[in-house]
């Protein structure tokens, strides 16, 4: 399941649930919100393991790119064979066939920087989502935290009064 959807749910739970009167204070369907953690945990790993798969896939590309490297080298080698028979012709696949690795070499070399800059891309909007999540998670601890009143932390309303200091001296 996608871990946004998981926070969509969490706040809909928020959002649903009844609040106590002149407080901002909210009574919680306990289990829903246990179950939301829950399938939360779960999901994670899954993004973890997507990322997973984007690593893979830059390898494949590569481990393709070197194949299709090696192809065009032993191609090249033997166009270079042949040629080897006449003298002036010689001289001229040895050139080409250089080019040609050349070229396989830089190819592979495109290939593998566009595997990683694709994998790096990847990752970073993973990490950003990631972020994204645990900023929502902590904001909402923070605001369930915040929304303790002195009465629940065992603080009498005598203690809680401010005095006047607009007043002066008594």
């Amino acid at each position: 399941m996608d871990i946004l959807h998981l926070v969509d749910r969490l706040e809909e739970l928020f959002n649903d649930s009844r609040s106590f009167l002149w407080t901002k204070k909210v009574l919680v369907d306990e289990e829903r919100m246990l179950d939301l953690i829950d399938q939360m945990r779960l999901a994670i790993p899954e993004e973890i393991k997507k990322s997973q798969q984007i690593i893979n896939q830059k390898e494949l590309v590569i481990a393709k790119a070197h194949e299709e490297a090696r192809r065009t080298i032993d191609l090249a080698k033997q166009q270079g064979e042949k040629l080897v028979e006449r003298d002036v012709i010689v001289k001229n696949a040895e050139i080409m066939a250089e080019e040609i690795r050349q070229r396989a070499k830089e190819d592979t070399k495109m290939i593998k920087r566009e595997a990683d800059a694709y994998a790096i891309e990847s990752l970073e909007h993973l990490e950003i989502e990631l972020m994204k999540i645990l900023a929502q998670v902590r904001n909402g601890i923070s605001a369930l935290k915040s929304d303790e009143t002195p009465l629940s932390l065992g603080i009498s309303k005598k203690d809680r009064t401010v005095p006047n200091l607009d007043k002066g001296p008594s």
